[in-house]
C-alpha cells in the first residue's frame, strides 16, 4: 500500500530582490542551475522575480518531501524545470536522488503559484514500503526527470 508525501513552502518575492542585489554578488547561482536561471527570465531577458521565487519555493517543498531538512542536500541537486506545456517538473541528482531512492519515492509532482508578493509551491509523491529501493542511477533517470522531459 502506498503512502502519500507532501512538502510545501512559501517564499516572499522580496527575498528574490535580496538575491538579485548586485552588492550581494552571484548568490542566486548557488541556488539555481544555469538551466533554471534561463527559464526564469522575462521575454526581454530580465530575471523574473515570481518565477525565481516559485522555483526556490518548489526546491524547499521537495527538501521537505524528501525529509532533507537538516541534512546536507545541495540546492543544485534539485532542479525545477519546465516540462510539457510549461508545467513545472523536478529533476533530482546526487544526494537528493539518493534520498528519493532510499525513501522509495515515485515521481515527484510539483505545483507553483504566485500572487500578492508571494510564491507558493507544493511537492507531492508517494512511497511504497512493499517495493524495494531501486538502484540510484535508475531512480535518477526515471523518477527524477519530469514527465516528458529529456
Amino acid at each position: 500500500m502506498s503512502r502519500p508525501l507532501i512538502g510545501v513552502d512559501l517564499v516572499p518575492l522580496s527575498r528574490v530582490d535580496e538575491l538579485l542585489d548586485p552588492g550581494i554578488g552571484p548568490l542566486l547561482r548557488k541556488y539555481l542551475s544555469v538551466e533554471e536561471l534561463t527559464v526564469s527570465r522575462t521575454p526581454d531577458g530580465a530575471p523574473d522575480q515570481a518565477r525565481i521565487a516559485g522555483r526556490l519555493a518548489a526546491k524547499e517543498a521537495v527538501f521537505k518531501l524528501l525529509g532533507a531538512v537538516g541534512r546536507p542536500v545541495p540546492w543544485q541537486g534539485i532542479e525545477v524545470l519546465r516540462g510539457p506545456g510549461g508545467r513545472p517538473g523536478i529533476r533530482l541528482s546526487g544526494r537528493a536522488a539518493e534520498l528519493a531512492r532510499d525513501a522509495r519515492l515515485g515521481p515527484i509532482d510539483v505545483s507553483i503559484s504566485h500572487d500578492a508578493g508571494f510564491a507558493i509551491a507544493v511537492a507531492a509523491s508517494s512511497v511504497s514500503p512493499d517495493q524495494p529501493p531501486s538502484p540510484s542511477t535508475s531512480h535518477a533517470q526515471k523518477s527524477a526527470t519530469p514527465k516528458g522531459m529529456p
